[in-house]
């Protein structure tokens, strides 16, 4: 008897053992008994019938999925390579758990070919041009169109995002030429630009110097006139009839700026000789 409480007890144990099941924070599960949903089964600790009951696990963390390259054609005619992605989640209560097993066969496989379907849908009614330009507005409609067509798989579109659009490999190169050239005639433009800039600037600076030179000009024309005119009051004041005498000073005046020399006799005085130079003799003083 011992011996058979032994065996049972072991037997007990193993199908405890067997019948234990960790779920992760990551997941959810859904036990089925016979083939039938049976319950619900939360993170941590659970217990199942060991062959009788069965649990899936569910991974309810964010995933991505890859719509993979696919020809397009365009309202252009033009054969566009597009490839998207789009990022989704299951939803953790049991319901939404629940649809995402039993009323869709892979929410992943189905994921791709839907979303395959709305860029073909959605990039064949654009030019190639405007598909290009406008990115922004080919994920918000196709998050959209993925979000109605998803509404009972029991999961949430994060979101969905264009990873390329290529043109043909000729239409590419011809794009890139006019790419070219419209930096090259940008350059060009910046360039003249600058040199126009710099020729304006020296033509600024050379009138700023001629108009230096001119008020410099005038400032001594100014200058000589206003000597001129002291020279013609002083002539009028103190020389009035006696013009020859005048004359002999701005002789003398001249001579003597012009480094004229002047020889002087031996026994001469210097203010004698000027005297004379300058017509007139002045009296000497003599020492006593």
């Amino acid at each position: 008897m011992e011996a058979l409480y032994t065996i049972a007890l072991i037997v007990v144990i193993i199908i405890f053992l067997s019948g234990i099941r960790i779920l992760r924070p990551t997941h959810r599960g859904l036990v089925e008994r016979l083939g039938k949903y049976h319950r619900f089964a939360h993170p941590g600790f659970n217990w199942i019938i060991p062959i009788i009951d069965h649990v899936y696990q569910v991974n309810i963390t964010e995933q991505m999925v890859d719509a993979e390259p696919q020809e397009i054609i365009t309202n252009d005619n033009l054969n566009a390579v597009v490839d998207a992605q789009v990022y989704f989640k299951v939803k953790d209560d049991e319901e939404s758990v629940k649809n995402s097993q039993y009323k869709v066969n892979s929410v992943n496989f189905q994921m791709v070919n839907l979303a395959r379907t709305t860029l073909r849908n959605i990039i064949g009614t654009m030019t190639l041009k405007s598909a290009n330009s406008e990115r922004g507005r080919i994920n918000e409609d196709l998050h959209k169109i993925l979000i109605q067509e998803t509404t009972n798989w029991g999961i949430d579109i994060v979101r969905a995002e264009l990873k390329q659009i290529d043109p043909p490999k000729d239409v590419q190169e011809t794009m890139n030429k006019i790419v070219k050239a419209e930096n090259e005639k940008l350059a060009a433009v910046d360039f003249a630009t600058a040199a126009e800039t710099a020729a304006d600037g020296k033509k600024r600076a050379a009138i700023k110097e001629a108009e230096g030179i001119r008020q410099a000009r005038i400032l001594a024309a100014e200058g000589e006139a206003g000597a001129i005119q002291l020279v013609n009051d002083a002539a009028n004041k103190f020389f009035v009839g006696n013009a020859q005498l005048l004359k002999r000073l701005e002789t003398l005046q001249v001579s003597l700026q012009n480094n004229t020399k002047i020889v002087v006799p031996a026994n001469a005085e210097l203010v004698n000789v000027i005297g004379e130079l300058a017509g007139g003799v002045l009296p000497i003083r003599k020492e006593k």
